[in-house]
């Protein structure tokens, strides 16, 4: 996976040679900004992505070699990623969120020799001890990568690209680690170029003339969409925060119009709140693309009704980047099919580069209609983890990736997502999914949110508890429980939170929620 040998295995898959591609035919079209600051057009962006890898190669990165980024979102990203790239070296993501210890990690393990950084994150590092060089982006060193700070209309093409083989590493991402040491997802230049590709046919379509919005971590699912809006010659546009704030996202929309973006589906409900508050209508938001966690049918069902048909969905993973299933705009905004409401609590059907089945604990295709661990195989999906064979083997069966997702499949394709395998809870023998018992929960207008997880019993095995961040009363939830699922499902518990227990990409932290069950029993 190094690269070493490309030339014998075909050359020319660099996926960085998209924004190379982008700078030759459209060098005039504006490409960074900084809220409504344009910062380079697409010739100034190619030319930086050179001085970077030109860089790179003068402090003895070579082909193969990892460099990380962990700065906030900023301009500067997308030009440290594609200098990175054009020296044929892959990219270690970090998010901005992490703990300098956090990060040190990914950084040992990966043996990242450089990390480009954000100012309050190089400080982080050093006080981690982490390893390799940090070059913090505000500082000196980056300055003289540049000499005279190219903005638009800056033209120094120097050479190409290093030609990369479709296999070769070009992104290594770290999972959140919400279970143990995070795993660093290899994933290859095919990858990326086949979930760019199924961007265009399966979610949404770029334009020139499109405003891709980065208010969620570039780290993330957010930066990994950004070489179709390169390769289209699209603007890509960092808040001024730096993060995720509802009332910029309106202002920044409505300036550029056209704009996509991908949001947390806990982003989209604050999205929705803000709007109810204010009598924002999200004017200038084109596509909003939500994953990453659960999307309750009732939030989204509102989010709709302010917003429009503005809304995709997509399912995806580090071992399989935004690549599994998609829920199309029709799909999320359709009340008239039969079925509607059941198609808008799945996740869509397969990508076009993809196949998907239901499998036993074993990886063995079941029947459709039945319940099982969603399987994926095609071309985004992952070849293994880094220099991780076991968790390889484990994940990796019969050519099927296992996701570690329960669900199921109807006869039409559309895949219904219940819980992770962990989250999943037996009591008395029989099988509980908590997102079932969430979305009932989340229907009371009390609710502002509801997590559900298991805790042992010495009868039944595990019985079933409910978090809620809200003012509904128990009463009123058991009622509403009993009225639309069974009995065995219902909550044997209540506790009240004032927020829930999340990660740095707004997944809810089940595994703290039982931490806190656990020490209660002890």
């Amino acid at each position: 996976m190094d690269g070493t040998d490309a030339g014998m295995r075909g050359q020319g898959m660099n996926i960085g040679s998209w924004l190379a591609r982008t700078a030759t035919v459209r060098p005039d079209r504006p490409a960074l900004f900084l809220g409504r600051d344009c910062v380079a057009d697409y010739a100034a962006f190619d030319a930086r992505a050179v001085r970077v890898a030109d860089w790179l190669a003068a402090q003895g990165v070579l082909p193969g070699d990892r460099v990380a980024i962990f700065m906030k979102n900023c301009p500067d990203y997308l030009i440290a990623q594609y200098g990175i790239w054009y020296a044929g070296a892959a990219a270690v993501p970090i998010n901005a969120k992490l703990h300098g210890r956090e990060a040190a990690f990914i950084l040992q393990d990966s043996g990242a020799k450089i990390a480009f950084t954000s100012l309050d994150l190089t400080e982080a590092l050093a006080g981690a001890a982490a390893p390799g060089r940090h070059v913090d982006i505000t500082g000196d060193v980056w300055a003289r990568i540049f000499v005279e700070n190219p903005g638009p209309g800056f033209s120094a093409k120097t050479r190409a690209p290093v030609p990369r083989a479709a296999d070769d590493l070009c992104w290594l991402f770290y999972t959140s680690g919400t279970t143990g040491k995070p795993k660093g997802v290899m994933i290859t230049h095919r990858m990326l170029m086949a979930m760019s590709l199924c961007y265009a046919t399966d979610v949404d379509e770029v334009r020139a003339g499109d405003a891709v919005l980065y208010a969620a971590p570039m780290s993330h699912g957010a930066g990994i969409y950004n070489m179709l809006h390169v390769l289209k010659g699209a603007a890509h546009v960092c808040p001024p925060s730096g993060g995720f704030d509802e009332a910029e996202i309106f202002n920044l929309a409505r300036h550029f119009g056209s704009v996509q973006m991908f949001a947390a589906p806990t982003m989209v409900k604050r999205m929705t709140q803000a709007a109810r508050a204010t009598g924002e209508t999200g004017e200038g938001l084109r596509t909003v693309v939500y994953a990453g966690g659960p999307m309750y049918v009732a939030d989204i069902i509102e989010a709709v009704e302010i917003f429009g048909p503005v809304f995709v969905q997509i399912y995806g993973q580090g071992e399989c980047p935004m690549g599994i299933t998609a829920l199309s705009r029709h799909d999320v905004t359709d009340r008239s099919h039969p079925r509607w409401r059941e198609r808008l609590a799945s996740v869509g059907r397969a990508q076009s580069a993809v196949e998907i089945a239901i499998g036993d604990a074993d990886g063995t295709p079941l029947p459709v209609g039945s319940h099982g661990e969603i399987m994926v195989r095609g071309d985004t999906v992952m070849p293994g983890y880094w220099q991780n064979p076991q968790a390889t083997t484990k994940t990796l069966v019969n050519g099927w990736l296992m996701t570690g997702d329960m669900g199921f499949l109807d006869e039409d394709g559309y895949l219904t997502m219940q819980d992770r395998s962990k989250d999943m809870i037996i009591s008395g023998g029989s099988n509980i999914y908590p997102r079932e018992v969430e979305e009932v929960l989340l229907t009371h207008p009390g609710v502002t949110e509801a997590a559900v997880v298991g805790r042992a019993h010495p009868e039944w095995g595990e019985e079933v508890v409910a978090f809620i961040v809200g003012g509904a009363g128990a009463a009123d939830l058991d009622r509403l429980c009993t009225q639309n699922i069974a009995r065995f499902k219902r909550p044997k518990d209540y506790r009240w939170l004032p927020d829930l227990p999340k990660n740095n990409y707004g997944k809810v932290l089940k595994t703290e929620l039982r931490k806190l069950l656990e020490d209660e029993g002890q």
